[in-house]
């Protein structure tokens, strides 16, 4: 039987779904341009945000700003908060850029954040910011856990996408070897996906021997939050623990895929943003953050994400006539970051190997 979970926030906003057909802007990181102005200089940018997403951005951004030029260093979550930790006491990014809230107040705690008001902060709705005034970090969009299923795939081993609606259903004998899900230390889909699990069945041993059971079906944990969509879409595995932005582009695409969110709800976690706290703050950083969460940027963000921290949208896939935030399990953000390490050690003690 499927465990419905909880929800602690009430927000209307709702999605239309496009396909971004983008190339991936990357450059190097750096310590950015000492003499640059609001409107010139370089920056070096720390983000998650999937590459092709944030190369639209960047090229949407430099439009308008022509003369800043932005050092994009991408990697998943869990990579970037342990290499901006790792330069703590020499800090080479100017800004963080689409990285989970979680590992923002661990920033945060560390005193590695400075505070910003950017410009339209009042737009934004209240549980996607901070408690400071000004804030530590704002919120641009939510993302949540989602199964991305090769249907050809798991109707070779006698099962239909129906069988396929819980997280129990992972469980099924017939997917033994056959699920691929991100590993937590380095994807923030793979955390939120286990602080989901620790929340639906427990955190004193509950999640933790769900995902003891779980993890006779898995066939690998991987680097990455979307690869596991990417690998049903080919045919690589069977399901991917995944969340929906990658496997819906892939359904777009044309991949026989489905797209589905459990039924008991989905682990979640915001995407946000934040100013680097340095000896020097470049202040082409601060027009960054400032756009990062404009009506222009904001448009593109719900092009791919069901949930924007404006509280607006349109329809979502698999959303339809309902409200994407009732998919969301209520999860307490300040006990997340505060055990991030504790949770991310025990995972690796029971399943690294």
């Amino acid at each position: 039987m499927c465990r419905k979970g909880s929800l602690k926030v009430r927000v209307v906003c709702l999605l239309v779904m496009a396909t971004v057909i983008v190339g991936a802007l990357v450059g190097c990181g750096g310590n950015g341009n000492s003499e640059a102005s609001p409107t010139s200089g370089t920056i070096t940018v720390y983000t998650a945000i999937e590459n092709v997403l944030a190369g639209r951005l960047v090229e949407t951004f430099n439009a308008r700003y022509p003369d800043i030029t932005v050092n994009l260093v991408r990697d998943s979550t869990g990579v970037i908060t342990s290499r901006l930790i790792a330069e703590a006491n020499n800090p080479q990014a100017d800004l963080v850029w689409g990285t989970a809230a979680s590992s923002l107040m661990v920033l945060e705690d560390m005193g590695m954040l400075e505070a910003h008001a950017p410009e339209g902060l009042d737009r934004i709705l209240p549980m996607f910011r901070s408690d400071k005034n000004p804030p530590t970090w704002v919120g641009i969009t939510a993302w949540e856990t989602a199964f991305i299923i090769n249907i050809p795939e798991l109707e070779a081993l006698g099962l239909t996408v129906d069988d396929i609606r819980c997280y129990e259903d992972l469980l099924r004998p017939e997917l033994q070897g056959h699920i691929i899900m991100p590993n937590p230390a380095s994807s923030g889909t793979g955390f939120l996906t286990v602080v989901g699990l620790m929340e639906l069945y427990g955190r004193d041993g509950g999640g933790w021997d769900f995902m003891e059971r779980l993890d006779v079906n898995i066939q690998d944990y991987i680097h990455s939050g979307a690869g596991p969509a990417n690998m049903a879409a080919i045919g690589e595995t069977v399901v991917g623990i995944s969340f929906g932005f990658p496997g819906i582009s892939r359904l777009q695409e044309g991949a026989p895929v489905a797209v589905v969110f459990p039924e008991a709800g989905s682990g979640w976690d915001m995407e946000a943003n934040a100013l680097i706290a340095k000896d020097n703050i470049n202040p082409a950083a601060k027009t960054f953050l400032n756009w990062a969460i404009s009506d222009e940027a904001m448009a593109i963000y719900n092009e791919a994400f069901p949930i924007i921290s404006t509280g607006e949208g349109g329809s979502y896939y698999g959303f339809e006539g309902q409200n994407p935030v009732d998919q969301l399990i209520e999860q307490d953000f300040v006990w997340i970051a505060t055990n991030r390490e504790a949770i991310l050690n025990e995972w690796e003690r029971r399943f690294g190997s």
